[in-house]
């Protein structure tokens, strides 16, 4: 005899078999899935809200609001300036005619290009969870979400830049031609955030250690790039200064400081090596992110 709930299961193939059409069902698409730009652009819309909402919940009910942006990387300068420059007697960077660069001055703008980077990846890597009612609920193009957190820190890190400006100017330190390719040299940074980012988040939705281990691992990262002091100090091991610039950091924060503040460039071969490895990181990401996407609503 047939049960109740063996009728309703059956129910949708008995009317479709009724009908003679064929049953159609539904399953997660198979292999790795390219990115549908025709779909992102059809959600561009929710994009800015996300990073409008995301911009006023960051600052909401604190009593400096947007000068946290700049005071995190003014106080984080005064410390390096202090611990690195004053008792450690760290070298920095001149400029390309000679022109000695103030320590505080230096480490600010090491730490603007340093913390575009540093902020996107952590912001990217929880963005998943910290949004989990509109993935388990609601379809968007989950893409999204990671773009609209990089696009909130990159407005965090124009802010500082605009300080930046402030400061080199009070120091009469002015910008070369070179500063027309500042937007160029941001880009690294950002396309290496967002793929760390990307695939950090697809996997701290099962593991969600991720998201404590990565903080740390970016602190250790930071002391291991040029960000307090100056890639030449280990110019005068040869072996250590090839194995320095394989991370891409140490040549794309050179670089930015090029750009800023007419430092020296770094060695061209570190720099395509870095831009490489960014975009790499940036493809990756979103392989990563793209195959693990299916399942986010069901584990999240």
């Amino acid at each position: 005899m047939t049960t109740v709930e063996e009728l309703y299961a059956n129910a949708p193939v008995a009317a479709a078999n009724a009908r003679g059409k064929p049953l159609r069902k539904i399953r997660p698409r198979k292999g790795w899935i390219g990115v549908d730009v025709r779909e992102m652009w059809r959600f561009r819309d929710l994009l800015w809200s996300l990073v409008i909402r995301d911009i006023k919940l960051r600052y909401k009910q604190t009593a400096l609001g947007v000068s946290w942006v700049v005071l995190q990387p003014l106080v984080a300068a005064g410390i390096f300036s202090f611990v690195f420059g004053k008792l450690a007697s760290m070298p920095v960077d001149k400029t390309t005619d000679g022109r000695p660069i103030p320590y505080f001055l230096f480490s600010f703008a090491s730490l603007v290009g340093w913390q575009l980077f540093a902020n996107s990846v952590n912001k990217i890597s929880g963005i998943l969870v910290g949004n989990s009612a509109m993935v388990s609920k609601v379809y968007f193009p989950r893409l999204m979400l990671p773009i609209s957190g990089t696009i909130g820190c990159a407005a965090d890190a124009l802010v500082a830049f605009a300080m930046l400006v402030v400061m080199q100017l009070w120091q009469g330190i002015g910008f070369g031609p070179q500063a027309f390719l500042i937007p160029f040299m941001a880009l690294p940074f950002v396309a290496i955030s967002l793929g760390i980012g990307m695939w950090s988040s697809a996997l701290c939705v099962q593991y969600r250690d991720v998201g404590v281990i990565l903080p740390v691992a970016l602190q250790f990262l930071m002391y291991a790039s040029p960000v307090a002091y100056t890639a030449n100090v280990v110019d005068k091991y040869p072996l250590i200064h090839y194995l320095y610039y394989l991370n891409p950091m140490a040549a794309l924060l050179g670089a930015w400081r090029w750009s800023v503040l007419s430092t020296p460039f770094p060695p061209m071969w570190a720099f395509c090596y870095a831009m490489i490895m960014s975009f790499l990181a940036l493809l990756a990401g979103t392989m990563v992110f793209r195959r693990m996407e299916r399942t986010f609503a069901d584990v999240i």
